[in-house]
């Protein structure tokens, strides 16, 4: 048995109301908890739960720059990655200029606070 258990992967932000809005309509996760500086949205299971936390001097990653890495990033699986890409642009992601896989199984998108994600072909 491990030493401690998941309670939530914490992303920093400028704006916690509109990152767990996107990534709520995205992964349809409920908010769950609205306080001042985080908003925390869940799924179905105890460990599927993200929070987002205000840091006002949020510096978005410049990933693939060294000099801003993205020190993390969420692989989410879709089934249609065309269909997918269409629906995460509308929620407000842009997709990254650079796009390491060739072989077309996943792209990379940076979120409305500028944190990467990639959909991933199921």
């Amino acid at each position: 048995m491990g030493i401690a258990r998941m309670r939530a992967v914490v992303l920093d932000c400028p704006d916690p109301d509109r990152l767990a809005g996107f990534y709520s309509a995205l992964l349809d996760w409920k908010i769950t908890a609205v306080e001042d500086d985080w908003v925390t949205i869940r799924g179905a299971e105890e460990a599927e739960r993200i929070s987002f936390q205000k840091a006002p001097d949020h510096q978005p990653p410049d990933w693939p720059d060294p000099a801003r890495p993205q020190q993390l990033h969420l692989d989410l699986t879709v089934d249609d990655l065309d269909e997918a890409e269409a629906a995460v642009l509308a929620l407000g992601a842009v997709k990254h200029t650079h796009q390491p896989d060739e072989s077309g199984s996943f792209r990379v998108y940076l979120d409305p606070a500028g944190h990467p994600f990639c959909l991933c072909v199921a």
